[in-house]
């Protein structure tokens, strides 16, 4: 049996090998490459069945697609062709109610795909068109659904318009996902991406344009979204630019981590008992440039850094009492998007 992998989605577009495999060093985290396959273009983003031993990857482009592959001992192989999913640019993709739903970040949609017992898309496809704009006419002249996920329950789907400035919580069934309700967050903000506390009771929402970090709180019951703080991302003296990426949450609840691309760092965000009050606690250099996304190792001892124009996957160890990263070490992935764990 082997030990814990991880896989990095890259842009075979800019230069990428497309879903590279490395394995993960018992104790010291360290990665250390062991094959790539660029069967789908840019696959930036992935996520993991593991009952089923598959692994699933959008295909970033125009139209979008998503694939499936098996797992094996050394990396990945492909399960079958990729198949459209009616967008545009899907950025994100997540497991479902049974169904495999991506964020079409081009079209401002989000897609359901149907699976086959054997967990491999099937080709049959509903979408959910997004309405609405936001303030920043750049960036927000439409809806631009940047993440998919269900809640902790199973129950819903939640997805996040960096376009509309909302969150839509919706049902998956056999005719797709439907809006429930959505969450209107404060104009501008521009919200990317959105991790839940480990009791579930809260949702975390990483803000691109602003950068902040949204806390709300978590209805499963009602299936609602209310929020309650908006906190930045950054310190105050901090200068240029800064364009928050990912989000994802400590399993034992007591930190949030975010990276943020131009700024070039990682911030460490420390949650009170509640999960409502956040604190900054440390920002710190991401080891790279330009961090698009990040994960944490699955016994949550080291954090994870895809640096996409660097090109590679920086890794710190945890300090177990503070939470503040310490870079121990890196490797070179071109055009570095996403890590996932398996």
């Amino acid at each position: 049996m082997h030990g814990l992998r991880a896989h990095i989605g890259s842009f075979t577009s800019a230069g990428g090998r497309g879903v590279v495999t490395a394995a993960v060093g018992p104790g010291t985290g360290a990665l250390t490459a062991l094959q790539a396959t660029d069967a789908v273009a840019d696959p930036s983003f992935l996520t993991v069945d593991p009952v089923r031993g598959l692994l699933y990857a959008v295909s970033e482009t125009d139209p979008g697609a998503a694939a499936a592959f098996r797992l094996t001992d050394e990396g990945v192989e492909p399960a079958g062709p990729a198949v459209p999913v009616a967008g545009v640019h899907p950025t994100h993709l997540a497991l479902a109610a049974g169904h495999l739903v991506t964020a079409n970040y081009g079209s401002g949609s989000v897609s359901t795909l149907s699976l086959g017992a054997d967990g491999l898309p099937t080709g049959d496809v509903a979408v959910l068109r997004h309405e609405g704009s936001g303030p920043d006419a750049g960036r927000q002249e439409g809806p631009h659904a940047h993440w998919v996920g269900a809640d902790p329950t199973g129950r819903w789907l939640l997805s996040v318009d960096l376009g509309t400035d909302s969150v839509r919580v919706c049902r998956v069934t056999g005719d797709g996902a439907a809006v429930h309700g959505e969450t209107p967050l404060r104009a501008g903000s521009g919200p990317r991406h959105l991790a839940f506390h480990p009791r579930g009771h809260r949702a975390y929402v990483v803000n691109e344009l602003a950068p902040t970090v949204t806390v709300l709180a978590w209805d499963a019951d009602r299936g609602e979204l209310t929020p309650l703080d908006e906190v930045r991302a950054l310190p105050e003296d901090a200068e240029g630019p800064a364009y928050a990426s990912g989000i994802v949450a400590a399993a034992d609840g007591r930190f949030l981590y975010t990276a943020l691309r131009g700024h070039d760092s990682v911030s460490v965000l420390a949650l009170d008992d509640t999960g409502s009050a956040l604190t900054l606690e440390a920002n710190v250099p991401c080891g790279g440039d330009w961090p698009r996304d990040l994960a944490l190792h699955p016994q949550g001892t080291h954090l994870y850094v895809a640096n996409e124009r660097s090109g590679d996957v920086t890794c710190f160890a945890l300090d177990e009492a503070t939470g503040v990263p310490l870079r121990t070490g890196a490797l070179p992935v071109p055009a570095a998007s996403c890590v996932v764990f398996a």
